[in-house]
């Protein structure tokens, strides 16, 4: 990675984690509020304005970053010691990790922050447009670890014209979800590509590895989603952080992001209870949960129609049989739950 051994910044550009204050919100208490108010309670919270760009210039949306952990600080300070220096760089990550998050943190950091931002998923990308000598501003680069052998011949191509370019013009970030020199070492991608895609390289830690950003974050989430949907103050009622914390969060932040929003349109009284999150019963085998629930180690109907109504009634049991409860989580509409569950084909013949 690359190295943080460096002063840190201001804390106008970074605040770092502080102990819980007497007097602020700490929401590992139970019956906490989450209500709009200064985050001084030990976030590490940096809000990205949106600052006037070129002309047609594609701009990220005001966010802000959230966490506490030693790891989610080591990365921003990383990203502020890099940011003004980019023209290649991987950020890697588990699906929902926030890749696309620090993408933009790196974005407002640079000198190029006034230019183009454009996220492109690799494959089309190389297939429509890739001319390195057209390029500027920001390319952010979805899935460079699908790349086919032709596809990454392709990249390498267009990266070493981009290094005879004068720096500052044009960077190019390629996020995956697999570290790509452990697929160079596997044979699964170029070296070549993979050495210079990693010469500075971004690691985003999942959820269930940096466990203390998991409060923070939901505080954070609670307070957006109450002023997107216009709703009073919500609570988490005795037990219910404690169970979020238990999680193993496969989907990362976006999944946290989802079993809240649901929890919180689901709730009536102003309390979110353990058992108003769509999680699975930790006390459930690993296996059960990924055969909905079965007991049977090998179902007898194998085909992918089977395999998907089998999902989706695990999906709607966790749920209570609650359908717009489940169709959010499987991220589908009602109609398409209830014509599933009509028994019609799923897949096209």
């Amino acid at each position: 990675m690359f190295s943080c051994l460096a002063p840190m910044k201001p804390l106008a550009v970074l605040k770092m984690a502080m102990p819980w204050r007497r007097g602020t919100l700490n929401p590992v208490q139970n019956y906490s509020p989450f209500r709009s108010q200064p985050h001084t309670s030990g976030l590490t919270l940096v809000e990205l304005g949106a600052a006037s760009g070129a002309p047609g210039a594609s701009r990220p949306p005001t966010m802000q970053i959230v966490g506490v952990s030693a790891a989610w600080r080591r990365l921003l300070m990383q990203a502020d010691m890099a940011a003004p220096h980019l023209q290649v760089a991987a950020i890697e990550g588990e699906s929902g990790c926030g890749k696309y998050t620090l993408a933009h943190y790196l974005f407002s950091r640079s000198p190029l922050s006034g230019s183009r931002f454009q996220r492109r998923d690799a494959r089309e990308w190389l297939a429509t447009d890739a001319d390195p000598a057209a390029m500027t501003g920001f390319t952010y680069l979805d899935r460079v670890d699908l790349l086919a052998p032709p596809g990454q011949g392709l990249l390498l191509g267009v990266l070493k014209s981009l290094q005879d370019r004068p720096p500052g013009r044009a960077v190019v970030l390629a996020s995956s979800q697999t570290s790509l020199r452990q697929m160079a070492s596997q044979g699964l991608l170029l070296p070549d590509l993979a050495f210079r895609l990693t010469a500075i390289r971004f690691f985003i830690p999942p959820l269930r590895q940096r466990r203390e950003d998991v409060a923070p974050l939901v505080q954070f989430m609670l307070e957006r989603l109450c002023a997107r949907y216009q709703q009073r103050p919500v609570v988490l009622g005795p037990g219910t952080l404690a169970r979020l914390l238990q999680h193993n969060w496969p989907g990362n932040v976006r999944e946290l992001a989802s079993i809240l929003e649901t929890a919180l349109l689901e709730v009536g009284n102003g309390v979110i209870k353990p058992s108003d999150l769509a999680l699975p019963d930790p006390s459930q085998p690993a296996q059960d949960v990924l055969l909905g629930g079965s007991t049977a180690a090998h179902p007898s109907d194998l085909s992918l129609d089977a395999v998907i109504r089998q999902h989706i009634e695990y999906v709607l049991d966790l749920n209570r049989g609650n359908k717009l409860r489940a169709a959010r989580q499987l991220r589908i509409s009602r109609s398409t739950l209830y014509r599933i569950l009509g028994n019609e084909k799923i897949l096209a013949q």
